[in-house]
C-alpha cells in the first residue's frame, strides 16, 4: 500500500470517528425531550448500524454511559457512610495506627479528636512508612568472614507508643456537604491534590467519607487490587430457600433474587438496603439472634449486629406466601 493510500485510509477512519462524535454532540444540542443517556445510546446504535465493522467496545459504551450517570450524582450517592469509616483518634498510639492500616487495607486513615465529628486530617500510609524508617534502626548480621547483610528494621517500643498527634503526619482533607455534585468534588480534589473528603451535615457532624477512588469507580467500575477478596459477594445461598446476606445489600437486588415485593410504592423511599428494611420492620436496630418477619412470610434472622447497624442476616424464604411470589405469569390449570 502506498503512503497516500495509507494516509487516505487513516483519514477515512478518523473521519468516521469524527462523524460519531459530531452526531453525539448534535443530539445533545437538540431541544428534544430526550435524556442524555437515551441520546448517547441512540447515537451509538446509529453509528454501529452505519458502520457494522466498527462497533464500539462494550467497555467503552459502559464508561460513556457511566459518565452521564455520574453527572447526575451527589456526594451522598457515592460516599462511604459514617458507620463504615475506619479512623483513628489523635490520642491513640502509632502502634494503634499500624494495626488500623493492617486491618483495614486502606492507604489513608482519617484522624479525629475525641469523636468522628472532629476530624482533623488524615494520614497516608506512605508518610507512616517514612516515619517508621526514620525512627527505626537497621540491624545487620553477617557470618564470620562475610560481608554484612541487611536483616531488617528495628523500632523501639517507646517510638510506637508516640501519640498520633505528636507524629506530625496529618494531611489536610476536604470538608464538603452531602448535596454537592459528585462532578464538582472530583474537580476540586484534582485542583487541590487532596484525595479524601469528609462529608458533613448541616450541624458540622461527620456524615460520610469520599475518596477519589470512590468517584473514579463510578465511571470505570470497581477497581480491584491484591487485597480484594471474594467476600464482596453479598448474598450467598446456603441451601434451598436459605440465604446469608450482608446488611448493605440493595433491596432491589434482593427483590429480584427472591421475586418478592419487600416495600410498597409508598414505602420505597424509606429504605435502600436489607439492614434498612429490617430496621423499618422492627422499628429499631434488632440484636443478634432475633428473627424479624416480613408480611410476605420471609424471616430475617440477625447473625451479626451492633448497637448502630445490622451487619449480616440469614434469610429464610421457605414460608413465603404464594401471593408474594408474583412472577407476572398465570398458573396453568394442569
Amino acid at each position: 500500500m502506498s503512503d497516500s493510500d495509507s494516509s487516505n485510509g487513516l483519514t477515512q477512519a478518523e473521519g468516521r470517528r469524527d462523524t460519531l462524535w459530531r452526531r453525539i454532540r448534535n443530539r445533545f444540542g437538540r431541544g428534544r425531550d430526550l435524556g442524555l443517556r437515551e441520546s448517547l445510546e441512540g447515537a451509538l446504535e446509529t453509528h454501529e448500524a452505519q458502520h457494522p465493522g466498527e462497533s464500539v467496545r462494550e467497555e467503552t459504551k459502559s464508561m460513556m454511559l457511566n459518565i452521564i450517570e455520574f453527572s447526575n450524582l451527589r456526594v451522598d450517592d457515592v460516599m462511604v457512610p459514617r458507620v463504615d469509616i475506619t479512623a483513628i483518634d489523635e490520642s491513640d498510639t502509632m502502634r494503634d495506627l499500624l494495626e488500623k492500616f493492617v486491618d483495614a487495607n486502606h492507604s489513608r486513615v482519617p484522624v479525629y479528636r475525641e469523636t468522628l465529628d472532629g476530624v482533623t486530617g488524615m494520614i497516608h500510609v506512605k508518610d507512616f512508612m517514612r516515619w517508621m524508617t526514620s525512627k527505626g534502626a537497621r540491624k545487620k548480621k553477617a557470618a564470620k568472614g562475610e560481608k554484612p547483610v541487611l536483616a531488617g528494621l528495628s523500632i523501639a517500643a517507646s517510638e510506637l507508643s508516640t501519640p498520633v498527634k505528636q507524629a506530625g503526619l496529618n494531611r489536610e482533607v476536604l470538608f464538603v456537604p452531602p448535596s454537592m455534585p459528585a462532578t464538582d468534588l472530583l474537580v476540586r480534589m484534582q485542583a487541590s491534590r487532596t484525595h479524601l473528603a469528609i462529608v458533613i451535615d448541616e450541624y458540622g457532624g461527620t456524615e460520610g467519607l469520599v475518596s477519589i477512588e470512590d468517584l473514579v469507580e463510578v465511571i470505570v467500575g470497581d477497581i480491584a487490587d491484591e487485597h480484594d477478596t471474594d467476600e464482596a459477594v453479598e448474598i450467598k445461598p446456603l441451601e434451598e430457600g436459605l440465604y446469608s446476606a450482608d446488611g448493605r445489600v440493595d433491596i432491589a437486588e434482593l427483590e429480584a433474587l427472591l421475586n418478592v415485593d419487600l416495600l410498597s410504592d409508598e414505602e420505597e423511599e424509606e429504605a435502600d438496603t436489607l439492614a434498612g428494611l429490617v430496621f423499618k420492620i422492627a422499628g429499631r436496630v434488632p440484636t443478634r439472634g432475633e428473627i424479624i418477619r416480613h408480611d410476605s412470610g420471609l424471616e430475617f434472622e440477625i447473625l451479626d449486629s451492633d448497637p448502630r447497624r445490622v451487619k449480616r442476616v440469614r434469610i429464610n424464604a421457605r414460608n413465603v406466601s404464594g401471593g408474594a411470589l408474583d412472577t407476572g405469569e398465570e398458573e396453568g390449570t394442569g
